[in-house]
């Protein structure tokens, strides 16, 4: 039996699925999604979507899940240690793009809702998610584009909420091993329940809605750029930053594995091909080294808007 709740958001985010693989199918022309459905005990739902070698997007997963369980993971608890033990049930939304030209950065997107009963203490609702980019190659517009759609997704919540949600997601995508961003950012935010559910659920659909605003207008800029062999490599190191976050950090990989999720849609959000060079360092001076020498760096993006 579905939580009130999660009701409107399931629908909602199984009408957000269809209508962002639409449009990257569109962007892309050539490749298709493919859909594995499948139902699990406890009412379990998973509609998982994946399409692989593109003309423009080399992998992509777009991914929902409408779960019920007796006991939420040690991963969902690790910041609301009151809920540990409590029954739940999650609805979610999570995506990945990565693109095949490297001067397109690879795009993530994450919403879920929670809501849990038991105790006292550990009954209650609340959203997660954001949205965030992860570039190759620094293209200050595509960052000033990014930042500018995150922030007009936040207007109607609250005054602070965007300096409060990219400040989050700054220190949220961080490769402590590292030293570094994994890229410029976005929005992230959790355990959000500000102003009731009404409010802060619309929230969640515009930034759901905002994805393609903010992600389409760079992949057309980019994905038909000329480059070479050398901006391909560079593609392949970073993206080993990104698996490097995912598998050491995130909390949505630990979920999905310690729920014991299909494994295949748990990791579908690694890119297809990597690599791992030994004390490897860019040329200084070199487009390569201001990615992470510069561009890398938290910043007010829209500080001259």
């Amino acid at each position: 039996m579905s939580s009130t709740h999660a009701i409107p958001v399931r629908d909602h985010l199984l009408g957000l699925q269809d209508r962002i693989c639409a449009a990257l199918e569109a962007e892309d022309g050539r490749a298709r999604f493919r859909e594995d459905a499948t139902s699990g005990e406890g009412g379990t739902i998973a509609r998982p979507r994946a399409l692989e070698d593109g003309e423009a997007i080399e992998k992509a997963a777009v991914h929902f899940t409408h779960a019920r369980g007796d006991r939420l993971p040690p991963a969902a608890t690790a910041r609301r240690p009151e809920l540990a033990g409590a029954r739940f049930e999650a609805v979610s939304l999570s995506l990945i793009v990565h693109p095949r030209n490297p001067y397109a950065p690879t795009s993530h997107m994450n919403l879920r809702f929670f809501s849990t009963g038991g105790t006292e203490a550990s009954s209650g609702w609340w959203f997660g998610g954001g949205f965030d980019l992860t570039p190759y190659y620094a293209f200050e517009d595509d960052a000033v584009h990014w930042h500018r759609v995150a922030r007009d997704a936040c207007r109607d919540f609250a005054p602070d909420a965007y300096a409060r949600f990219k400040k989050w997601c700054d220190e949220y995508f961080y490769l402590k091993h590292r030293g570094e961003t994994r890229g410029i950012g976005g929005l992230f935010f959790d355990d959000l329940c500000e102003g009731g559910f009404d409010h802060t659920f619309a929230f969640v659909r515009r930034v759901g809605d905002a994805y393609l605003d903010a992600y389409l207008p760079i992949l057309q800029r980019r994905k038909a750029a000329p480059y070479g062999e050398r901006e391909r490599e560079f593609q392949l190191h970073r993206r080993g930053r990104y698996v490097e976050f995912n598998l050491v950090y995130d909390r949505g990989t630990l979920y999905g594995l310690q729920s014991g999720r299909r494994v295949e849609s748990v990791l579908a959000s690694l890119p297809p091909l990597v690599r791992w060079r030994y004390a490897y360092r860019p040329e200084p001076g070199s487009p390569e080294a201001r990615l992470s020498e510069e561009f890398l760096k938290p910043r007010d993006w829209l500080a001259n808007e």
